[in-house]
């Protein structure tokens, strides 16, 4: 019997963490996607900080009213972009968490970009 959806995405999770590791250089973007919202984290996995985080239900991404999901992920990398900027980040490795890299999850990376964040 093949693995369950969770215990696959738990080891693809696991073969990316082995390769990405946050520096105060190059912290880390971390994303988590429930069926409902999307979180975003910029780590520094030294020094053991959250340096920017962003979510699908802060307040400026709920005032704006997404059309979908989509669009509502766009939002959330546009913002975790803005305060990582704010706090001095301009490059990070981009940590997917397991999760295949389209739909919401490509469309919060392509609003990090448009952000100013390099990866």
């Amino acid at each position: 019997m093949g693995l369950t959806k969770s215990a696959r995405r738990n080891r693809i999770h696991l073969r990316i963490r082995k390769t990405i590791q946050g520096t105060t250089e190059k912290p880390r973007l971390s994303i988590y996607r429930s069926n409902k919202q999307i979180y975003a984290q910029v780590i520094d996995d030294v020094n053991g900080k959250t340096l920017a985080a962003a979510s699908s239900r802060d307040k400026e991404v709920t005032d704006a009213k997404a059309d979908n999901k989509v669009g509502e992920a766009q939002l959330v990398g546009k913002l975790v972009g803005e305060r990582a900027k704010k706090a001095g980040v301009s490059t990070i490795g981009f940590d997917r968490s397991g999760y295949l890299y389209h739909g919401r999850v490509k469309s919060l990376a392509d609003g990090a970009r448009e952000a100013g964040l390099n990866f």
